[in-house]
Parts: C-alpha cells; structure tokens; sequence
C-alpha cells in the first residue's frame, strides 16, 4: 500500500505541505488566522487526496482524486499569492514555497495526462 511514496507528484505534495506547514507557524499572528488555516488545509489535501485515490484501488478513483488534488494544489497557489501580497509570508518563504507549487502541479497535470494508472497496481 505504501508504494504511492514513489510518486513524484506524492513527494512534491509532501514537502509542499511541510513547507506550509512550518511556514505558517512560523510567522503565526491572529490577523493571518483565516488565511494560513486555509492555505494549510489546502496544501494538507493535495497529498491526503493523492494517498487516498491510491489507496482506492481503481483507475477511475485514482483519476478523480487526482483532479481534486489539483485543485486543492490551484487552491494553495492562489492563497499563497494572497499570503504574499498581504504580507502576511516573508518574501522568502514565498520564494521557495512557490516553486514546489508550480513543481506539484506539473506532477499531477502529467500523471492525469498519462491517464493517471490503475490505482495501486498501475501507479507504480
């Protein structure tokens, strides 16, 4: 079960969410609260969704969670931009959260673009 840790687009959504992570509980302040809960739930669900689709066993499965953590990946890119512009986030921490972005959502467009596998077996 566990062979979805050789997905490249896995280990992106991986470092993304920690990277997340521990950005925003770096430069924790009450005003950012509603901003970094959601980017945080966001970048959380790109990997969550890519291990359950997996886990499901199924290429229609896998497919279809792949498309929701995508979006989840355009959610994360979207409220990071907002985290940036507001200065909520050091330019820093955008500088080197945005490439896994950009990195995750590469990944997830080409596996969805080679028909995503079949679950565990095809996926590997």
């Amino acid at each position: 079960m566990r062979k979805y840790r050789s997905l490249v687009a896995w280990q992106r959504a991986r470092q993304l969410a920690l990277s997340i992570l521990r950005s925003t509980d770096e430069t924790n302040h009450p005003r950012t609260r509603a901003v970094f809960d959601q980017l945080r739930r966001a970048a959380i669900s790109v990997e969550a969704n890519i291990v359950e689709g997996y886990a499901l066993g199924t290429p229609a499965q896998f497919k279809r969670h792949l498309r929701i953590a995508l979006g989840s990946a355009a959610e994360t890119e979207i409220l990071l931009e907002l985290a940036a512009e507001s200065g909520y986030l050091p330019a820093d921490v955008i500088g080197r959260t945005q490439p896994l972005v950009d990195e995750t959502i590469a990944t997830l467009f080409g596996l969805l673009r080679k028909g995503a596998g079949a679950g565990k077996r095809g996926a590997e």
